[in-house]
């Protein structure tokens, strides 16, 4: 029966719950987010707040990995990604830590919410009853750890958000990413449409 007693306080703190065992191999705040995989089992608590003795190992304890589940799921169409959407979001997201950090490695990404899409077009000349569309948005909700030469790992939260426009022609796609820490969905969601607007600057197509 373990002794310690940050796990005791925490025990009496989940009565009827269980305190994680939480690997420092790739995590340094425990306080803050924590993959799954980092998780190597949990102490049960019993209903008056005491370490039963049972333990229960994590069958996932490992090294954390990419998942971008919530994004494949959402059936959103997301074809002004590419043939691999999860791959270019991931390498929009490493490109805009670099532009702070050169050096800076993606160990992994979360994505941790359904994301929230905007997609504006017009109708086909020969066919009003299809859109063609000429602009598309997302916000992703995340939680990544990122290691530099100058601070080691670290795990941030936040929402990144990814708008392209003139994807039809003639136009000349254009693309802006934003990295916005510390920020909810909802927020980041709500500027969706004002970005997009930002690098398009017309408001006269339909949007869905």
């Amino acid at each position: 029966m373990p002794t310690d007693p940050g796990l005791l306080a925490e025990a009496a703190r989940n009565p009827g719950g269980s305190v994680a065992e939480i690997d420092p191999t790739y995590v340094d705040d425990p306080n803050g987010y924590v993959p799954p995989e980092a998780i190597r089992g949990a102490w049960l608590v019993d209903a008056h707040g005491k370490l039963t003795g049972a333990y229960e190992k994590n069958p996932h304890h490992g090294v954390p990995q990419d998942d971008f589940g919530k994004l494949d799921a959402s059936g959103h169409w997301l074809g002004w990604l590419g043939d691999h959407p999860a791959a270019a979001l991931r390498a929009g997201i490493e490109d805009s830590l670099r532009a702070q950090v050169a050096d800076a490695v993606v160990e992994w990404v979360k994505i941790l919410e359904t994301p929230r899409f905007l997609t504006g077009g017009r109708p086909r000349s020969e066919d009003e009853r299809t859109l063609l569309v000429t602009r598309a948005a997302l916000a992703a909700p995340f939680a990544l750890s990122v290691r530099t030469a100058q601070h080691g790992r670290s795990v941030l939260l936040g929402v990144f958000s990814w708008a392209a426009v003139d994807l039809a022609p003639p136009g000349v796609r254009r693309d802006r990413q934003w990295f916005d820490l510390g920020v909810g969905l909802d927020w980041a969601a709500e500027q969706l449409r004002q970005r997009v607007y930002a690098i398009d600057g017309a408001d006269d197509d339909a949007e869905g």
